[in-house]
């Protein structure tokens, strides 16, 4: 690309998002945690509890991915499966006490890392991303329902 040549929209998006998702894996390799692991994590800190097809679904990945996640999780310590006292053969996923204090560090990696982002960047310039952003994500959902 010619240094006069202005990226697109979806070279930007993916160049930022490629970007924080290095940054944010080299500031966290202290933790051992693969960035879909992270990602199971912080889901369930939202809302334990919920069964491990819920979370498949969230995470938009796939039953069987997500279980070998959940199992990895759940043998290192950060994540019980409990039985459904509604569904005998179903499971609720609930953080041990050691995955709240690694969420919550991993957290204030991403809280500092989107501040440094950010710098130079207004409070009001935020808004009207995050809106145009939402907007966008809400119209490309509307595709997914008329299978567009």
């Amino acid at each position: 690309m010619k240094a006069t040549d202005k990226p697109s929209f979806g070279v930007l998006v993916t160049d930022v998002t490629r970007l924080m998702r290095k940054h944010f894996d080299r500031r966290a390799v202290c933790f051992n945690l693969t960035r879909a692991q992270w990602r199971a994590l912080k889901r369930l800190h939202r809302g334990e509890g919920m069964r491990q097809n819920e979370l498949a679904e969230q995470l938009e990945m796939e039953p069987i991915a997500i279980g070998r996640v959940i199992d990895r999780l759940q043998k290192a310590g950060f994540v019980e499966r409990r039985a459904d006292p509604a569904d005998r053969r179903a499971w609720r996923l609930y953080l041990t006490p050691r995955a709240h204090g690694v969420v919550d560090d991993m957290e204030q990696i991403s809280t500092e890392l989107l501040r440094e982002a950010q710098r130079g960047v207004s409070a009001a310039e935020m808004k009207a991303m995050m809106s145009t952003l939402t907007r966008m994500k809400n119209n490309l959902h509307a595709l997914d329902q008329l299978g567009a």
